[in-house]
């Protein structure tokens, strides 16, 4: 796994053709779930967080975070996030949702 704070060079700076993109909005937030390949034909996930906001002359820019995650690391990451998703939800338990997630799929 690789995280990294992201501009618009990251992409071509790690290479990576698209396959498949979901995003995913939230409030403020936007969340992209893509899917890349390597030359090998070789796939990994690129998660990316972006939040716009507004500078000072009124112009918007958006602050965007990216995680890099592998194969091999996919059931770890997956284990990891259940975990603390399960002890947020015991802790400050949600009234009511518009989706309820299950991460015992992935």
């Amino acid at each position: 796994m690789y995280f990294e704070d992201y501009d618009n060079n990251a992409q071509n700076e790690h290479g990576g053709d698209d396959v498949y993109s979901k995003p995913v909005r939230a409030g403020k937030r936007t969340y992209f779930f893509d899917v890349k390949a390597t030359k090998g034909n070789d796939y990994y996930l690129t998660i990316t967080e972006s939040k716009r906001r507004v500078e000072h002359d009124g112009r918007y820019v958006y602050d965007k975070h990216k995680i890099f995650l592998y194969k091999e690391d996919f059931e770890k990451f997956a284990d990891g996030l259940q975990e603390v998703v399960n002890y947020i939800r015991e802790r400050c338990p949600v009234t009511e949702t518009k989706h309820d997630v299950n991460f015992e799929d992935l």
